[in-house]
């Protein structure tokens, strides 16, 4: 973590430019005047995904109206890989922890997507946006991952980009490891598929396997629980041919 770590920092959704006063909302106004016990006057860093981050002085106004006024720039905005996890809902807690870990793993879209098999009713995604952009705020990202609406699994098969690779971890088939598979694979934009609890449907199998754009692949001998597996695609996707490796995916990830 850099120096400024220790500042708080906040997403807000309107453009980002000096002097430009933003009024924030009651919860984020509450957070940083009661939970940070911050003062007229003092710093906090904004980003909005599209404006990179700047440093902001805080003003209270009257009432209990909070206002931020962007100073400078201070990062420019960076663009997160291309990546897509579809996963299938679980129990809320744990769908909770796959698209926190998703959002600090970088990935640019989340689509849950409803199966045979899936135990979990639908799901909020407007309840899951407000985890992903606290999981932004926390981890020094600079843009904020779209939670899209559930959707049935082959409604979103159907609607996927036949260009873009699907990484299948299926468990019970024959396929190569991951690592293995992405060893030959050079970056660009990706999905990650995951199963509910149990699996898919012997149909979903069949239909998922026989789209020339999925790549089935394995994450090793055990069977993992659904956000273990989400949490290891991503890991190795991200090492391999994502933003982890040393050098830079692409030669400017700048917005311009």
């Amino acid at each position: 973590m850099g120096p400024m770590s220790s500042i708080p920092r906040l997403f807000v959704s309107l453009p980002l430019s000096a002097g430009n006063h933003i009024q924030l909302d009651d919860s984020q106004g509450k957070y940083l005047t009661r939970v940070m016990r911050l003062n007229d006057g003092a710093i906090v860093r904004l980003f909005n995904g599209k404006d990179g981050e700047w440093q902001a002085r805080l003003e209270l106004g009257s009432g209990k109206k909070v206002f931020v006024v962007p100073d400078e720039q201070t990062r420019q905005q960076v663009a997160a890989p291309d990546l897509t996890l579809l996963f299938a809902p679980l129990k809320k807690t744990r769908t909770d922890f796959v698209v926190e870990k998703a959002c600090e793993l970088g990935v640019q879209h989340i689509q849950p997507v409803m199966t045979e098999r899936t135990q979990s009713s639908r799901v909020r995604s407007d309840r899951l946006q407000s985890v992903v952009i606290e999981a932004a705020e926390q981890t020094e990202r600079m843009d904020v991952p779209v939670v899209a609406d559930d959707v049935p699994l082959l409604k979103a098969l159907d609607a996927w980009d036949p260009s873009r690779p699907l990484y299948y971890c299926d468990e019970a088939g024959e396929a190569h490891p991951m690592a293995q598979t992405l060893a030959e694979t050079e970056y660009g934009p990706a999905g990650i598929l995951i199963g509910p609890e149990g699996g898919f449907s012997e149909q979903e199998r069949a239909k998922i396997r026989s789209l020339p754009f999925v790549v089935p692949v394995t994450l090793g001998p055990r069977i993992l629980r659904a956000e273990t597996a989400a949490v290891a695609a991503l890991t190795l996707w991200q090492s391999m041919v994502g933003d982890w490796r040393e050098r830079p995916y692409l030669p400017d990830t700048r917005i311009a």
